[in-house]
Parts: structure tokens; C-alpha cells; sequence
């Protein structure tokens, strides 16, 4: 594993440019790294070259084409960085590693050298203690789909190394928690802590990876801020003027996600630890 710092910049291709990996995308930009991002929507090209990012058009799954194969093929040369954003909600159940099974084709025949993974954090069981990076562990061999596509971009031969970041739950603009759970009635899992990650944080996180070239880690991504669910939802509901939720009386408790080891390996100071204030920036 490594973490340093080097004054060059690599060429960056973000495979999936959507909530997250658009803005990331443009921050890399705006940062002066050359950046190829893909879409499987048409008229988002325009939005991306506009951006300044090489935009492509790819579609993984079950109709991957000879086509979407050579557009690969096409994006990742030259590339130094992939960063892989391919929600698993892409695929069907057991159809995760399948769907990102031509990517690690390309990346060997590409000769990229270094893969940032944006995973979850729903890869730990849901059982009341602190989580860290080994209460789940990537490979071939996995039950959790996730777990086992993870595994399949750690490359066995040393073609390439690979950071896996699993991030908590996803808020920001677009994305305010107060609609997650607004209104609903007999909400299971009241003392359950939430894990959560502002935008901000995800896009300063996975840039600080690629700047101090902290390769060969897997990293938890949460903010420091676990308040439980009935007090959080009910206060991000009202933020919005929406109804608050109501939880059932009696509830269980669930996991907390433990963010200590990318802290310590990057330095990196979070903008929206504080979950409550995050709220303003949703």
C-alpha cells in the first residue's frame, strides 16, 4: 500500500457520470486533470463535453455490445485512473459482478494502473457495533455481490492496484434526507445509527486518494455524526416543511460505520461531519 504525493496528473476516466460521478467528474477538471466520463444517456454528452470531459456513451448489462466493447476499449486508453461509480442497483440480483466483468477485461488490455472502486458500506451485516474494514472482505468467493465484485478488481496478476471506498449513505443537493422517511408511520429501527456521507465529502475524499496516490486500501466513508434514526429523520424532515416520521416505540439498534483508517491515512478534514448542519447543503 502506498500513500504519497506526486506532482503530475493522471489521465482520469470516470465510468458512470451520474449524481455522484458528474460533479466529481468536473471537480477533477476544474483541478486540471485530463477526465473521459461515460453516460447511458445521450443527451447527457453535451453536458459532459461541456464540461470538459471526453464524454462516451456505454451501456454495461445484457445487451453490452461489440459497439459498447470498442467505446470501452476507446475510453480507457491512455487512462491512468478509472474510477469505477456503477451503482449495483444497475444489475440484477447476482448480476453485479457479471455487469462489470467487460470492464476488467478493458483494464487489462488497456494497461491501466490504478482503480478506485466506489462501493457501500451496505456490505457489513446489520448488526449492532462498530464496522471496520475487515468485518467484510472482498473475493472471488463471496456471498454479497458486492463483496465479490469488489474482489474481481483486485487484480491477482499485479496489472493494476485498486482502493475500494464504501461509502454510507448518500445525501446532498438532490439527495435531502428529510424525504427519505417523511410521513411514513411505524418505522422499524428507531435507535438504529445513521451513516451517512454528504456529496462534499465523497468527491473530497476520492480526489484526496488520487492526489496522495493511496492505493492498495479499502476505506469506510461516513461522517463522524451517528445520531439515531428517530432523531435525526424527524428534524431533516421538518428542515423541508415535510411531516416527520413516526418509529415504532421499540426498536433495535444497527451498525456504525467506523471511518477512523481513511482519516488517518489521508488527513483528509471533513466539510460535513456535523450531520445536522450538513442539512443546509441538501
Amino acid at each position: 500500500m502506498t500513500a504519497s504525493t506526486s506532482p503530475t496528473l493522471p489521465t482520469i476516466a470516470v465510468l458512470g457520470c451520474g449524481w455522484l460521478g458528474l460533479p466529481l467528474a468536473q471537480s477533477l477538471v476544474a483541478a486540471g486533470y485530463p477526465v473521459a466520463g461515460s453516460t447511458t444517456t445521450p443527451k447527457q454528452l453535451l453536458t459532459l463535453r461541456d464540461a470538459g470531459i471526453t464524454p462516451y456513451l456505454l451501456r454495461l448489462g445484457p445487451d453490452f455490445s461489440a459497439t459498447d466493447a470498442d467505446t470501452l476499449r476507446v475510453m480507457l486508453t491512455g487512462v491512468e485512473v478509472l474510477i469505477l461509480n456503477i451503482p449495483p442497483s444497475k444489475a440484477g440480483p447476482g448480476g453485479y459482478p457479471a455487469l462489470l466483468r467487460p470492464v476488467g477485461s478493458a483494464l487489462a488490455a488497456a494497461g491501466v494502473k490504478h482503480v478506485l472502486f466506489v462501493s457501500s458500506t451496505s456490505v457489513y451485516p446489520d448488526e449492532p457495533r462498530r464496522m471496520t474494514e475487515a468485518d467484510a472482505l472482498a473475493s472471488a468467493e463471496a456471498a454479497s455481490d458486492l463483496l465479490r465484485a469488489e474482489g474481481q478488481f483486485t487484480s491477482p496478476h499485479g496489472q493494476w492496484q485498486t482502493t475500494i471506498v464504501r461509502l454510507s449513505g448518500l445525501i446532498g443537493p438532490q439527495r435531502p434526507p428529510g424525504r427519505f422517511l417523511a410521513g411514513r408511520q411505524h418505522v422499524p429501527n428507531g435507535d438504529a445509527p445513521v451513516n451517512l456521507i454528504h456529496l462534499h465529502d465523497c468527491i473530497g475524499l476520492l480526489t484526496s486518494i488520487i492526489q496522495q496516490q493511496a492505493w492498495g486500501y479499502t476505506f469506510n466513508a461516513s461522517a463522524a455524526q451517528h445520531l439515531v434514526r428517530r432523531q435525526f429523520y424527524p428534524l431533516a424532515a421538518q428542515q423541508l416543511g415535510l411531516p416527520a416520521p413516526a418509529f415504532q416505540p421499540d426498536s433495535a439498534g444497527g451498525k456504525i460505520i467506523d471511518s477512523t483508517l481513511i482519516r488517518q491515512v489521508l488527513g483528509y478534514e471533513f466539510q460535513h461531519d456535523d450531520l445536522l448542519e450538513a442539512l443546509a447543503y441538501c
